[in-house]
Formats: C-alpha cells, structure tokens, sequence
C-alpha cells in the first residue's frame, strides 16, 4: 500500500511536470510587442458619510412683568387766537385736503325780543377734488326800545376755488351787503327827526379773484397775485357818497436752499372817493416790499425796507422782525422794528364806526412799530403770548361828536402821535372739546398832536371766550367783554371820558333730531346799557333763539 502511494505522487509530480512545460511553451509564442496593460473592473462608487444634523431646542423666555415706560415729545402748537366778538355774517369754510369734502347745507332761524327776524343760511357745491363753491346769506332785523334804536343788516356772498392740472389754485369772491342803520343818539331827546332823515345806509359791492402755486416752480418761485375790487355808497338824508377801493398784490417768494429766502412783493391801493358835498378824492397808495429771510429750526427771520409812495409823497418803513425759538418749540422770543400803512376810505372808517359822517377828506395812516415779547405753550394744553410795543402814528383817525346835536361823528387826523401798547393772551384747549382763551390790550398816548385826546380809542380792553362741547349733541359757548370808556368831546367842546363796559352773552345748541338743532343765546346778560359810542346807548338784555336745519349730509 506503501508502493501505490508512491507511484501515485510520482503521477502527480508528473503531471505537473508537463502542465508547466507546456505553459511556458505557450508563452514563449506570445506577440511581444504590445505593451502591457491592466484593465480594472468595479462597480464601486464613492458616496459621502449624511452630515449629522444638530437639533438647537432653545428654552422659552423668563417671563418679564415691569411695565416699560415710554417718553413722547409731541410738539405743542402755538396757537393765536382771535378776540373779536363773533360776527353774524359766516365765512367761507377752510377745506381740509387732507379729508373728504363733503357738501353740507344749512337754514339757521330765530326770533327774540330784539332781533326779529334772524335768518342765516349756507350752501356747498363742488366735486371736493378739484372745484370748491360756497354761498352764504344772511338777513336780520333788530330794534331796541328807545326811538329809531334798529338797524337791519342784509347780505349775500359766493366763494369759489377751482384747482387745474397744472398745479394751480384760482380762488374767487362776488358779494353783496346793504345795511341800514338810524342815527338814534341825538341830544336832547325832544328833537323831532324823520326816518328818512335819521337813517344811514351803507351798501357794498365787492369781487376778489387770486391765483397760487400749490409747489414751487422749477425755479423754486412761489406767487399769489390778488385783485380786490370794493364799490361801496354812503347815504344819509338824500346825501350819496361813492367810493371805488381797488387793491393789486403781487406777491413773489423763492427760497436758495432749505434755509435762505427772498421775497418781492408789489401793492397798488387805489381809492376814488366822490362825497356828496365836494369834488372827487384820489387817495392812492404804493409801495414794494422786498425782503431777505432766513429760516433754521430755532430761527426764523425777515430783514427788509418799505419803499412807498402815498399820494406821491415817498417814505421808506422798516420791515426787519425775528422769531427765536428753543428746540422743542415751546417758547419763542419775538423782535421787530416794522412799517406798514392802514388804508384810509369812508368804507373801512364806516366798518369801525356805523355812526359817521361822511368824511370831508381821506388819509392814509403811516405807522412805525418797535415791539418785544414771547409766545409759547406750556403744560400740553396752555398757550401764551405777550407783546410790548412803541407804536409811531401819522394822520390817524379819530372820531368825534358833530357840535349840532351830536348824532354823527366828524374824523379828524393828529398828524403825529406815540403810543405805547401792552398786548397779553392766554388760552386753554382740550382737544376739539373744550377750549377758552382770553386777551387784554392797554393803550397809553404819550403824545397827540392838534388834538386833545385820542377821540373813541378805547384806552384798555378786555375780552374772554368758551367752546364746551358738553356731549356728543350739546354745545355750550360763553362770551365776556369788558373796556374803559374811550375819551369824548360834549357839544359844549369839553373833554370827557366814557363809561366803562361790561357785556357777558352765554349761549347753547343742541340736536333734537339727525337733521334739526335747537339753539338759544342770550347777550348783555347782566343788562348794563353802556356807550361804546358817545350817545349811542346799547340794546339792554335780549334773547334769541330758533332752529337749525341740516340736509344732504351724511
């Protein structure tokens, strides 16, 4: 068995023996010339490891239960209010652009023991984008107890303002108004007069046209040239005086930056007066109005002349004031030396005092103003404003009893006259609910030339107003009115001082229904029957009341 293990290894070595051989043949045959290469064959591809992923879980804040104060500086408005008692003829309305405009229409009536009849009325038309229009009426009657003590008073007056593609602004005004007053304070009371003879007439006819850029040119240029034309009639026991007052402005501002400005302004006023006894009185005034003017936060300031011509007589005014405020706005000083000119026409001197006669000559009263204050406003809801001023006068206007029976006033002129003036106010406004304010002006003559006193000029004034809105529905107003008797001349030429005055009216308006309100007002509460006119004695105590009639409101 050995044997056969032996010859079978033997076999095998054999064999392999031949395989090699044979192998190593094959080889040896081989094309030797090719070079040698190595294909590799995988399915292999390399993929990157997914990134580990690392969850944040934030923690819910601490909860924080302090109140966080929080500071507001909200700019006070500095506003200046108007003392003079309210007048029964409305006003155009201001829009709002910044609201819808809306029409409304109103008919107010009322009867009293002294106006009988009061009407008023008002309408509005226009698309509220581009064209405004508003006419307003009124008419009423009042008569007191002592004879020929009424007056009627009577007007009409249409505003429009018509806004173009271009950026521009026409504005226009037609009015007309006819009162009838009756020269009642004669002395002595047993004079016997007719109505014709004792009643006054004023009648006016008046139209304005205007036209402004609502933004600066091109060129930075802002303008509003106006033309006013008044035709006004005077007329007293047959006697007619006609006046023709025209006035031209041409104003023209460009500012150089945020800062620096030039204004250039010409005025032409031009009065044709024709009183029933004399020939005709021109009574012309020019006068141009450049200025340079700087304006920062904290300052604003105008520094100019006043060339002007009056009657041909050449003057030059001053026309240089400041304003200088702290940051915040609440307090503002105020410096000024200016000039300026108050028209003299029977029109405007028959505004002041119903009473006159028909003035024999005209004047223009020239004035130089030296002033100092401050305004401001304090505590959100208080304003303030205070003024001292040295005033210059030339040919001002007094008014003084005619020597007959004193029924009417004679203007004479002083040529020159320095007065010194304190003007202080104060108001208080809570919103569009309540607000008062008050105002007290002195006047102090220093000098009066060709006149004794300054004949009709009150020496103080005082006056006060309330608006209450109470509830949504109810209004309540309140008036007070308080002066020192302005110096007078008796038939006798002696000098004398006027009563003092006191007048406090009180008024309220409620809605009774959606379009219909109740009003009352009582004035000259306390009855005191003073003379702001020497001779011409007030209505006492009188009320009046009646309704209000809204439509086409939403």
């Amino acid at each position: 068995m050995k044997i056969k293990m032996i010859r079978r290894q033997n076999i095998k070595f054999v064999f392999l023996f031949l395989f090699a051989t044979a192998m190593m043949f094959t080889l040896s045959a081989q094309d030797t010339t090719k070079k040698k290469t190595i294909d590799i064959t995988s399915t292999f591809k390399p993929v990157l490891r997914d990134a580990v992923k690392i969850n944040f879980n934030a923690a819910p804040p601490a909860a924080d239960s302090s109140k966080v104060k929080l500071n507001y500086q909200v700019p006070q408005q500095n506003l200046l209010f108007n003392y003079e008692p309210s007048s029964l003829s409305p006003v155009a309305l201001q829009v709002d652009s910044l609201s819808a405009w809306k029409n409304s229409n109103y008919i107010k009536v009322g009867v009293g023991n002294v106006h009988i009849p009061y009407i008023q009325a008002g309408f509005s038309f226009g698309d509220g984008k581009n064209t405004f229009f508003n006419v307003f009426a009124h008419q009423y009657t009042s008569k007191g107890d002592l004879p020929f003590q009424k007056n009627s008073l009577t007007g009409v007056s249409a505003y429009g303002t018509y806004k173009t593609s271009k950026n521009l602004e026409w504005s226009g005004k037609l009015g007309f108004k006819s009162d009838d007053y009756y020269l009642y304070g004669y002395k002595p009371d047993s004079l016997v007069f007719t109505k014709d003879q004792l009643r006054q007439r004023f009648q006016t006819i008046e139209g304005s046209v205007g036209l402004r850029n609502l933004a600066p040119t091109e060129f930075g240029l802002t303008y509003n040239p106006t033309l006013k034309v008044a035709v006004f009639n005077g007329e007293n026991n047959g006697n007619k005086a006609t006046e023709t007052n025209s006035v031209l402005n041409l104003p023209l501002q460009k500012f150089i930056g945020k800062s620096f400005g030039i204004n250039l302004g010409f005025t032409a006023d031009l009065t044709n007066y024709k009183p029933a006894t004399k020939g005709t009185i021109q009574n012309n005034l020019y006068y141009i109005s450049p200025a340079l003017l700087l304006r920062t936060p904290n300052l604003y300031m105008q520094a100019g002349i006043l060339p002007s011509w009056d009657n041909g007589l050449f003057k030059l005014l001053p026309n240089v004031y400041a304003d200088i405020s702290t940051n915040d706005q609440l307090f503002t000083i105020q410096l000024g030396w200016i000039g300026y000119y108050e028209k003299g026409s029977f029109q405007r001197f028959a505004s002041i005092n119903p009473w006159l006669a028909q003035p024999e000559e005209l004047r223009n009263t020239r004035v130089r103003e030296i002033y100092g204050g401050f305004k401001g406003t304090m505590l959100k809801h208080f304003t303030y404003n205070a003024k001292v001023s040295f005033l210059q006068l030339y040919n001002l206007p007094l008014f003084q009893n005619d020597t007959l029976d004193g029924k009417t006033f004679v203007t004479v002129y002083t040529p020159g006259s320095d007065m010194f003036q304190v003007h202080g106010e104060i108001g208080y406004v809570q919103g569009e609910t309540f607000n008062a304010s008050a105002g007290l002006t002195l006047k102090k003559f220093s000098k009066i030339e060709d006149q004794e006193k300054a004949w009709g000029i009150l020496p103080m004034e005082f006056k006060a107003n309330m608006r209450w809105q109470v509830i949504k529905d109810l209004f309540v107003k309140g008036d007070l009115f308080a002066w020192d008797g302005a110096p007078y001349r008796s038939p006798s030429k002696e000098t004398r001082k006027g009563e003092s005055g006191f007048d406090l009216n009180a008024g309220v308006e409620f809605r009774i229904t959606r379009q219909l309100n109740l009003w009352v007002q009582m004035n000259n509460i306390l009855n005191n029957k003073y003379e702001r006119w020497n001779q011409y004695e007030v209505y006492g105590f009188n009320i009046l009341g009646g309704i209000v009639f809204n439509f086409n409101q939403k």
